[in-house]
């Protein structure tokens, strides 16, 4: 055990304990990976995209779904041992706000995913998790944390009309709505108030390596694949990084098992995927 990782670990006991009123479930290591995170981060120089850069200590990772599940009533789930594509995006999130606020204990970085994850920034409640992508985006852009770029036209040529209704249809698939019926009542009306809205996106064919795109998509915004799956907004969810051949995609990847930063264009990548159709861009503030 290095000297390095011995200061991190007795930082994290003294400074990084999540004493919230709400519920956080995580494990040790999990605050001292936070601590370490941030320590590393402020040794960076001025002028640091902290999102590329959160992204990329987080690559390797393996991938892991419903990991927000918990049994009995809703807890503020802290796992940066395993990732999804948006638990991947809220880590990083948060971990670019507690650089934004100079906070860099393990309780701002809770206080920041309470903030990202739930509606408001409410307590930790079921329904009031932003499930939806299209609802994350409009949420953390009511809260001053992002906003999501639909000009020039070109390249945002097409429009998603959303229709979601996926989990209050198929309230099984999902653990916490079995058998909760006032649950699955105020999701249903949630997904109500979100078709009400349509968006502007790029579709898959004009995502190119172009003078366009690259003054239009920045590294680090956030890239939110729309989708032909029924019910569903968005599909998939990482992060805009440019390449010299074109735009890469970092993201927890479903198929690679792991957070990686892809080494096939965006444009390449969203071929092979029958139902992507195209992305809308979000941009952190």
């Amino acid at each position: 055990m290095t000297v390095r990782y011995i200061l991190i670990l007795l930082f994290a006991l003294i400074t990084c304990e999540c004493d919230a009123a709400y519920d956080v479930k995580y494990e040790k290591a999990d605050s001292v990976k936070v601590v370490g995170l941030l320590a590393d981060a402020r040794k960076q120089p001025s002028g640091t995209n902290y999102i590329v850069y959160f992204a990329r200590q987080l690559c390797g990772l393996p991938y892991v779904s419903h990991t927000l599940e918990t049994d009995g009533n809703e807890k503020l789930v802290i796992n940066l041992r395993q990732l999804d594509c948006t638990t991947l995006v809220e880590n990083v999130v948060a971990l670019n706000l507690c650089m934004k606020q100079k906070c860099y204990t393990f309780k701002a970085f809770c206080d920041n995913i309470r903030k990202i994850r739930y509606r408001g920034g409410a307590e930790p409640y079921y329904p009031k998790r932003l499930h939806y992508f299209t609802e994350w985006i409009e949420d953390n852009t009511a809260m001053g944390i992002c906003n999501e770029v639909q000009s020039p036209n070109p390249p945002f040529t097409a429009v998603q009309k959303v229709n979601v209704y996926y989990m209050s249809t198929y309230p099984d698939k999902y653990k916490m709505l079995k058998g909760k019926t006032e649950y699955i009542k105020e999701i249903a009306q949630t997904e109500k108030l979100l078709n009400k809205n349509s968006y502007r996106y790029i579709p898959e064919t004009a995502i190119a390596n172009s003078s366009l795109l690259r003054k239009t998509i920045h590294d680090g915004d956030i890239i939110a694949i729309t989708t032909t799956l029924k019910g569903l907004d968005i599909q998939h969810v990482g992060f805009a990084v440019w390449h010299k051949d074109g735009l890469h995609l970092l993201n927890a990847s479903s198929l690679r098992h792991k957070v990686v930063e892809e080494p096939t264009t965006l444009y390449k990548y969203l071929l092979k995927q029958k139902s992507m159709t195209g992305v809308r861009i979000v941009r952190l503030l």
